[in-house]
C-alpha cells in the first residue's frame, strides 16, 4: 500500500464504531448503559442547561416524526414531569429503532459522561489504535474524528482508556451537527475546520456508504474491516486499511 506521505495525507479523520472501536462495545456496553440511567439522568439534571438542550433538539425532531407512518408517542411541555416523561418515551422510542437522532445523540453522551466520571464506564479501542495514533503524530499528520456520537461522548472514550489519554493527540471532534455522514457536504465543512484540503485528508470507516460521500467530496477512503462489523456489499471496491 502506498504510504500516506506519497498520497500527499497531511490529516486522518476516523470513524468510532468498527474502526477505532469495537462495535459490541457501542451496543453491548454504552447503549445499554444509557438505557439503564436514563430516567435518572432526566430527574436529577432536570435543571441544567445541557438537558435543556437535548429537550429543544428532540422536540423539534418529535414534530417531524409526528407526521411519519410510525409515529412516535405523544409529546407534551405542560408541566416539567410532562415534559420529562415525553423525552423518556421518545428516547426510548428512537433507541428501539436504532435512530442516529442528534437529540439523543446529545442525551446519551450526557448519561455516558457521568458514567465515565464516577468510573462506571472506560473507554475501548482495538489493541493496535493507541499505537498507530502516535505513529501518526509522530510523523506529523493531523488527526480527528468523526461520529454519529456526540462530540461529548467521543472525547470521554478516548479520554477514559486504560492505554492512558489519548485526545492530546487527536486535533478535533466532529459529529452530525456538521451534516450526515452520507453527505460529502459533512466532509467538506470538516476539512475547512481543520484547515485542510480535501486531498489532503484520508477518512477510515467501516460503512462504504461513508466511504463514497468522504470520496466524493475528494478525501482519500480507506476501508476499515474489524471482528464483528457488518459485511458491506461493495466492500472490493474499497482499500482496506492495515492498521498493524
Amino acid at each position: 500500500m502506498t504510504s500516506l506521505a506519497e498520497r500527499g495525507v497531511r490529516a486522518v479523520l476516523l470513524d468510532i464504531e468498527g474502526t477505532t472501536t469495537p462495535i459490541a462495545f457501542v451496543h453491548d456496553v454504552l447503549f445499554p448503559y444509557a438505557r439503564r440511567h436514563l430516567r435518572r439522568h432526566l430527574e436529577t439534571a432536570s435543571e441544567s442547561a445541557e438537558l435543556a438542550e437535548a429537550a429543544s433538539l428532540l422536540a423539534s425532531e418529535h414534530t417531524r416524526d409526528a407526521g411519519s407512518d410510525d409515529p412516535p408517542p405523544p409529546w407534551s411541555a405542560a408541566s416539567p414531569d410532562d415534559l420529562r416523561r415525553s423525552v423518556e418515551q421518545y428516547a426510548i422510542w428512537l433507541m428501539d429503532r436504532d435512530r442516529k437522532s442528534q437529540g439523543l445523540k446529545l442525551l446519551q453522551g450526557q448519561i455516558w459522561e457521568q458514567g465515565y466520571r464516577s468510573g462506571e464506564l472506560r473507554g475501548q479501542v482495538f489493541h493496535d489504535v493507541a499505537q498507530r495514533l502516535r505513529r501518526w503524530r509522530a510523523e506529523r499528520l493531523d488527526i480527528a474524528i468523526y461520529s454519529s456520537g456526540s462530540t461529548l461522548a467521543q472525547r470521554r472514550l478516548f479520554e477514559s482508556l486504560p492505554e492512558g489519554d489519548l485526545t492530546p493527540l487527536i486535533a478535533g471532534f466532529f459529529d452530525t451537527a456538521v451534516g450526515p455522514k452520507t453527505s460529502p457536504a459533512s466532509y467538506i465543512e470538516i476539512c475547512h475546520a481543520l484547515g485542510r484540503k480535501p486531498h489532503e485528508m484520508l477518512f477510515v470507516s467501516d460503512v462504504t456508504a461513508e466511504l463514497e460521500a468522504a470520496r466524493h467530496a475528494g478525501l482519500h477512503v480507506l476501508l476499515s474491516m474489524r471482528p464483528g462489523n457488518l459485511p458491506q456489499h461493495d466492500a472490493a471496491n474499497y482499500e482496506v486499511i492495515n492498521w498493524e
